[in-house]
């Protein structure tokens, strides 16, 4: 007797499950992120204990964060964890190759802009995107 192993067990539905996870622990922090940031200024006027409140929520729910993306590497198969890992080495790269000459323009006024962390944040995302995508076609 031969039975087709339903759709959604298993494998698939331990993976479904640690990237929901996963998107809801980065969902956190990026909430948390932004009260942290704005909160100061629009919620509590500059109060130093609500502001150093936010920042300990901040670094606990980005502690979650990470432990969500351990869990979440731990739990794809060998191929996924490949791509995972070369995009997140690709990324850190690129960050830090970025960062540091940035900063370094920043702080004698060589650029036109005043370089802040957005600014990495947002091509280390797009770096760790379009190499996560780049990865997953490579290896089909």
């Amino acid at each position: 007797m031969d039975q087709a192993i339903p759709r959604g067990t298993g494998y698939e539905s331990r993976t479904r499950r640690n990237v929901i996870r996963l998107f809801l622990w980065n969902g956190a922090w990026l909430a948390t992120t932004a009260l942290m940031a704005f909160g100061p200024k629009f919620l509590w006027n500059k109060d130093l204990v609500f502001t150093l409140l936010a920042v300990a929520l901040d670094v606990a729910v980005g502690v979650g964060m990470i432990l969500s993306n351990k869990n979440y590497l731990a739990e794809l198969d060998e191929l996924q964890r490949k791509v995972q890992l070369n995009s997140m080495a690709i990324t850190l790269g690129v960050g830090l190759i970025a960062g540091v000459p940035l900063a370094v323009m920043d702080s004698y006024h060589v650029l036109p802009f005043h370089a802040d962390i957005s600014s990495l944040l947002i091509l280390m995302s797009l770096t760790f995107g379009v190499s996560n995508l780049y990865g997953t076609r490579r290896y089909r």
